[in-house]
Order: structure tokens, then sequence, then C-alpha cells
């Protein structure tokens, strides 16, 4: 199974083409179900901000997931397949990992290093979680990329080198208006984009913004947030709003138009001989673009705004630089623990396979000298277990090492080949190490993916993947003076006997055990 990614964004394709293909809601749901139950996805999740839309998959066959995620895209988003694939980019295995990495950190938005990226790859995480159709390789990706793009907040300057997008079309409407102090603000929607726009007119000084949204509890939290004066209104008030408002900002979830130039012209906009500004953040788009049409009316949108960061990424190139080192550093440690803990169930079984030797061998020598004595027993049995276990540390760890390099899948499988191992005993090892996983963390992988916001583990560390680590560590370590542990080996033996016994029942393909 392999990491694909298949989408389209602002870098790829015009603001009319993501504004169609666009998911959101109950119909993001049931896309991600969709790509789930395509015969060649293991795992899906989806990224769908205002200028990106994209599926990251786990699939066993690059054409085969490749051609049915761009076709349910298509079916989903209603732009016809001619019109999308165009625009569709794709990155598979390590190159998927690299971009993931690089979304996280802001690299790939249309305001370099804004911050937003963040929460919305954790919100696509977290309905994967919550629709089970999130397993353990898109939560390692995942989860790490949000780590990395913390670290690259962090420890360089990129936010600095690229305001939010809201920052962004800010600056754009004091062009038109002058500065943002003394302003009367509204805000149309409650969500994270229209929080960060009402936060950065009160910091700015507005002279009172006002909050519209159709759930009015929210709208009255987010005003009562505020350092100015504020006010919450439902949306059966927004043509009043918008009256009295010098600038107004939308962005919400709404399908179609949310201001058109009827309703601005109705209330005399236009005509008063004042000037305004609007800024419409949203995808669809909120306002109608015939709002221009209306003197003294200025409006920018998403795709307005590409000229604006086309100067803005001219700043802080060293910072970028940085980013972009720390998303190399960090894509080549993953993996590379990724690879290593790839071969950890190999070694478990080819040791679980000598154990079950060693001890075959006790038992005949037991039934052709049973007059041997305890003490002479206790040291053959030491010897033996003494020269396996010191046979198989040079290989296991070898094999370790050149595991953690690129192709080195190719040495897991020799030594499968070599020791004549079972093909399906590393993938009952895997399994049993999850099952393990499961009973210790209560559920497969860790139901939280905020850790991004504290210390968060390494992929080798992560949930579902720790008893492996264990195993690896047991496995790869030095031998001890009395041999291999007999116990630990055969209850690692036991575990792969069961796990294939059990795998004997056929199981729906891509189902984690």
């Amino acid at each position: 199974m392999s990491i694909l990614v298949v989408g389209l964004s602002h870098r790829s394709a015009p603001v009319a083409v993501l504004e169609r293909a666009a998911v959101a809601g109950d119909d993001l749901v049931k896309l991600l179900h969709a790509v789930r139950a395509s015969p060649n996805v293991a795992e899906a999740a989806i990224v769908s901000t205002c200028n990106r839309v994209e599926i990251y998959a786990v699939v066993g066959k690059f054409h085969g997931g490749v051609s049915a995620i761009s076709e349910l895209l298509a079916l989903h988003s209603g732009v016809p397949m001619d019109d999308l694939s165009r625009h569709l980019y794709v990155h598979y295995e390590e190159r998927a990992v690299q971009h993931a990495f690089a979304v996280a950190c802001g690299l790939e938005s249309m305001v370099v290093g804004e911050g937003q990226i963040l929460g919305q790859i954790r919100q696509a995480f977290r309905l994967a979680q919550e629709e089970g159709t999130l397993g353990r390789d898109l939560h390692d990706v995942l989860q790490q990329s949000l780590r990395v793009g913390k670290r690259a907040h962090h420890e360089t300057g990129i936010d600095k080198a690229g305001a939010s997008l809201v920052s962004v079309g800010l600056d754009v409407a004091v062009r038109h208006l002058g500065p943002l102090g003394g302003v009367r603000a509204l805000v149309v929607g409650a969500g994270s984009m229209s929080s960060l726009a009402a936060a950065t007119l009160s910091r700015a000084g507005a002279r009172e913004v006002v909050v519209a949204n159709r759930t009015p509890a929210r709208a009255a939290r987010l005003a009562e947030s505020l350092d100015v004066p504020s006010r919450a209104v439902g949306l059966a008030e927004l043509d009043a709003a918008l009256a009295e408002a010098d600038l107004v900002v939308s962005c919400t979830g709404a399908a179609g138009l949310v201001i058109t130039a009827e309703q601005l012209a109705a209330r005399g906009i236009g005509a008063d001989g004042r000037r305004r500004f609007l800024l419409d953040l949203a995808l669809p788009h909120d306002v109608d673009r015939s709002v221009r049409n209306l003197p003294g009316v200025g409006l920018a949108g998403l795709d307005d705004l590409r000229t604006a960061q086309e100067a803005a990424e001219a700043i802080g190139p060293e910072a970028v630089e940085a980013v972009r080192r720390i998303v190399c550093t960090e894509v080549e440690a993953f993996l590379s623990a990724a690879r290593a803990a790839a071969v950890a169930p190999t070694v478990v079984a080819l040791r679980s396979k000598a154990a079950e030797v060693v001890e075959a061998e006790l038992t005949r020598l037991s039934g052709r000298v049973p007059e041997m004595d305890v003490r002479a027993r206790k040291e053959i049995e030491q010897t033996v277990r003494r020269v396996v276990d010191k046979l198989l540390h040079a290989p296991t760890v070898k094999v370790k090492e050149l595991a953690a390099a690129p192709g080195g899948d190719s040495y897991a499988d020799a030594l499968r080949e070599l020791f004549d191992l079972d093909p399906k005993a590393p993938e009952a090892v895997a399994r049993a190490d999850m099952g393990d996983a499961e009973v210790r963390e209560g559920a497969a992988w860790d139901p939280n993916p905020d850790c991004a916001e504290a210390d968060c583990v390494s992929p080798a560390s992560a949930p579902g993947r720790e008893a492996m680590s264990e195993a690896m560590s047991d496995a790869m370590s030095e031998p001890p003076a009395d041999g291999v542990n007999v116990e630990t080996v055969n209850a690692q033996a036991a575990s792969v006997r069961a796990v294939s016994a059990r795998d004997a029942v056929p199981a729906h393909e891509g189902d984690e055990a």
C-alpha cells in the first residue's frame, strides 16, 4: 500500500474551477466514503479549503487509485472530467509525503506561510477519524505533517514572510478605503476565517465591528471577544447592516450568493456617495461579482488576491528556504523510520520461527534422552538458544540498517526468502501488534491530532507502532548472556500463529484487523 494525493489548488486551477470543485458539509462526507469504498483504496482523507481540494489516500495500485479518485471528484463536484483533469495534480509515495508536509508548512498556500492550513488539515484528520476512513498509514502522515508545520512556524520567520489571507485582503481594502482605524466593519459568518478577520479589524482600531451569522449565538460569542465596540445580528438584519458598513468581509459556507448587487442598490449603496469595499473570502463566492458596477464600491475575491500575493512572496525568501530545508529533513526522517518499521515484522517472524525450531528440538531431545538431569537440560537449552540468538543477531541488525535506505524493503524480502518464512507471518505479526496497541491505547490510533500543538512523538513511536518499535528494539538489541528470552519469543510466535489462523477467514479488502 502506498500514499497517493490527487487534488487541485490555486496553483493548478483558476478560482472559477476551484469554486465549482469545492466540496463541503454532507457532500464532503459522501465523497470521503465514496473514495474509501473504491476497490483500490484502503484509507482516505480530504483537505478542502478556499483554495484547494486534495484527496489523500492509501492505495494498492497507482493507476487504479488515480482513475477512481479523479472520477469520484468529478462526480461529486459536478465538474466534467474533461474540464477537471487538466487542472489535477498527482503525488505518489515519497512525493506525496513531501507534498503533505509542504502544505502543512504553508509553502503551497496562496499566502505563503499562513497558519490557517494547520487547522484545516486538523479538521480533515478529525473528519476522517470520525467517519472511519483513516488508517494507520494516513494517520502517521497527517499527524506528522501537523508536527512539521508547527515546527516550521516556530523555528523560522515563515509567518512574517506571508501574512494570512485575511491580512492580504485587508491590505487591498486599505488601498480603496484608506486606514482601517475608524471604519464601520461588517463580518458575515462566524467561522475561523471570519473570526480572524474580526480580530484583525479589532486590532486595527475599527470604529465598530458587526458580526452577522445564521446562528446568533456564535455571532454573539465572536462579537463579545473583540476589543472594539461590536454587536451580533442575524442574517435577517443583514440588509440594514450592509447599509451602515464601510467594509464588508464575507466568508460563509453558503451554496449560493449571500450579497447581490440588487440587494445593495435597494439600500441606496452606490448612490449615496460613500466609498465601500467588500472582501469575499468564500468559496463558492458569497458576493455577486457585479457589485463592482456600483459607484464607489470595490470588491476583491480570492482570484483578485493572486496579484497581491505575488508581491508578498518576495518578502522573506530566507524564511521560505529555511522551511524547505525543514521539509526535506523531516521527509527523509519520516521515510527512514517508516522503512525501518516495515522490516520489523519480518525480523520478529524470523525470531519466532527460530524459537519454534529450538523448542521442537529440545522437546525431541527430552524424548530421546529422558534420563537427562535438570541441570544438564538447562545448560543445553541455554547453549542452543545462545547459539541461535548470536547467529540471528548480525543479519537482523544489518537488515535494520539497510532497510532505512531507499529500496530497503528488498532486504526484508531477501530475509524472508533465505529463511523460508511463511509470507503471511510478517503480516500476522503486524496485525498482532496493532491488536495489542488497540488494547493499550483504547483505539487503533490516537484520537487527538492536537499533539502538533505540543511535543509530538516521532513517526516510529506513533500510536499503533509502539509495540512494533519495542519488538524491533528487542529483536535488534545485543544478545543477552543467557541467549534469547524464550518467553518473549514464544509469546511472539503465539501471536503469529493466532493471527495467521484468524486471517484464514476472508476479510474485506483494505480493512484493518
